[in-house]
């Protein structure tokens, strides 16, 4: 198929491609109002109280993640303060510039107006990029420079001009400093290289170049990994045991198709993936898909992981689409668009009916609580600081006077220490990632608010525990918090002296 990827076609010059990308910026705009609109209906994520528990301690590195996500966040509280929307913006701004990306991608392999609003609406209505704009997380972000990162890979093939090689290691620099997983995207990238005509490039002294830009951009990282131990690589192996463990990677094929992308869009980025192995200029993004595709699937690792990959192969996909029924009469193209377009809108109304929190009441809340675990997530934070204030203020007042919080995961630690400040609660105290390596209070409290213990767990731990209340949400949604975390104690000190505990109830979560 050496021929399917050709000149750019008329289509895209001119009043084409200004109309083209006006289409595409389009798309992108709608979907950032629609988060714009929504993000504010329910509450934080637990994640999200994490990366905002992170914001307010700045470092080069953090037990669960690299710096980006949090530095992100610092800013976004600078500007807005504890405002969903405002903090959420920067997820939204990442998604809507992956989607004029994708589109972008789809010029640049010849594709016309067709081609390129139909890889960027196949984007705007996958499961995985939609959900992205509905919080702050780190795959925001690591989606974005995966997307980048292929859309300079295009132009350097395309033109054999080696400069891009200083684009791609920016961003891969950024991806590093985001999110770990995109090693197996680097590796991916090598891959190609050496397997393709591609690796004449590896004798130019512009791909070192890159190289060295990516490594400048992650050495800070890569010196506080070192300074404590390389303790993320201790997080990632028992992540990613409890999720074999738990089944979370069960499903890694299915969601691939339901998941990482439109599920009508699948004939689009299967044909794309079959035009790059074909291609002889462009198979080299090929590799960079199939090498991380195996490394997740023999590694039982989320289905989700892989989801960055699919705009390239949208992009082409959509391309090889546009020149299929470009040769068709026009009553049979008017009908497979019809149909194809009807289709992966319908989805895409399903995945937003899923995934944003379109209504902040009613049938449609209902329905998204019920299918999606993410926005169950989101309910109940604020009554759970509201509930250990009020015990805080039901017991005596020489115990309030020496009372800590001591939380059991990240979700509740963020909770208590961006919402606490409202009810006047001490920050807290947790042994969970990175909140544990800033350790515990210089003259640790007489008397503890213990919360995500189990009792038997919480007696095991502390002496002197009682029941106090109870932890779950006035909405009746059963999430972790209501179903794995009920009860809330009062107790008195660790059983073992604070620094033999502090290192015994060491977690990762």
């Amino acid at each position: 198929m050496d021929g399917v990827v050709l000149e750019q076609s008329s289509a895209t010059t001119g009043a084409g491609t200004r109309d083209s990308t006006l289409a595409v910026v389009g798309i992108s705009v709608v979907v950032t109002v629609i988060h714009l609109l929504t993000n504010g209906q329910y509450g934080f994520h637990r994640d999200e109280f994490q990366f905002l528990s992170d914001a307010r301690h700045l470092d080069w590195g953090f037990v669960a993640y690299p710096p980006v996500t949090p530095f992100l966040e610092r800013v976004g509280l600078q500007v807005f303060g504890v405002s969903m929307v405002g903090l959420r913006l920067f997820s939204v701004i990442a998604q809507a510039v992956a989607i004029v990306v994708t589109g972008l991608m789809a010029r640049e392999l010849g594709g016309g107006r067709l081609a390129q609003t139909t890889a960027a609406l196949a984007v705007a209505t996958s499961g995985l990029p939609v959900f992205e704009g509905t919080e702050f997380q780190y795959s925001s972000f690591d989606y974005l420079w995966w997307g980048l990162i292929a859309y300079f890979v295009i132009r350097l093939l395309k033109t054999e001009n080696p400069r891009w090689w200083l684009a791609i290691g920016v961003f891969i620099g950024l991806g590093l400093m985001t999110k770990y997983t995109i090693l197996f995207f680097i590796v991916g990238i090598l891959c190609g290289l050496v397997l393709t005509p591609a690796r004449r490039f590896l004798r130019t002294s512009w791909f070192w170049g890159g190289v060295a830009i990516s490594l400048l951009i992650f050495a800070p990282n890569f010196i506080w990994q070192a300074r404590h131990g390389f303790i993320s690589e201790h997080f990632l192996q028992h992540i990613h045991i409890r999720d074999v463990r738990q089944g979370r990677g069960d499903g890694f094929v299915k969601d691939q198709f339901i998941i990482c992308a439109n599920l009508v869009a699948a004939p689009l980025w299967i044909a794309g993936l079959v035009a790059f192995l074909r291609e002889r200029r462009y198979r080299m993004l090929g590799w960079m898909y199939l090498v991380p595709l195996a490394f997740f699937m023999f590694s039982k690792a989320r289905g989700y992981y892989l989801a960055a990959a699919y705009p390239m192969l949208l992009a082409m996909g959509a391309v090889v689409g546009e020149r299929w029924v470009a040769s068709m009469k026009r009553s049979s193209r008017l009908a497979v668009e019809g149909l194809f377009f009807t289709g992966l809108v319908a989805w895409g109304v399903l995945v937003y009916a899923i995934l944003v929190p379109l209504a902040p009441s009613g049938p449609l809340k209902q329905f998204a609580l019920k299918n999606s675990g993410d926005l169950r997530e989101e309910i109940g934070w604020d009554e759970l600081v509201r509930t250990i204030a009020g015990i805080r203020d039901s017991l005596p007042a020489e115990q309030r006077a020496d009372v800590g919080v001591l939380v059991g995961n990240y979700g509740e630690q963020g909770a208590v220490e961006i919402l606490g400040p409202a009810y006047h609660l001490p920050l807290p105290i947790s042994l969970t990632n990175s909140a544990w390596l800033r350790g515990y209070p210089a003259v640790p409290p007489a008397t503890l608010i213990v919360v995500g213990f189990s009792r038997e767990r919480a007696d095991a731990a502390f002496t002197s525990c009682r029941l106090a209340g109870h932890n779950g949400n006035s909405e009746g949604v059963k999430n972790e918090e209501s179903e794995s975390h009920p009860d809330i104690f009062i107790c008195g000190a660790p059983r073992l002296p604070w620094p033999e505990f502090w290192k015994e109830y060491q977690s990762y979560g």
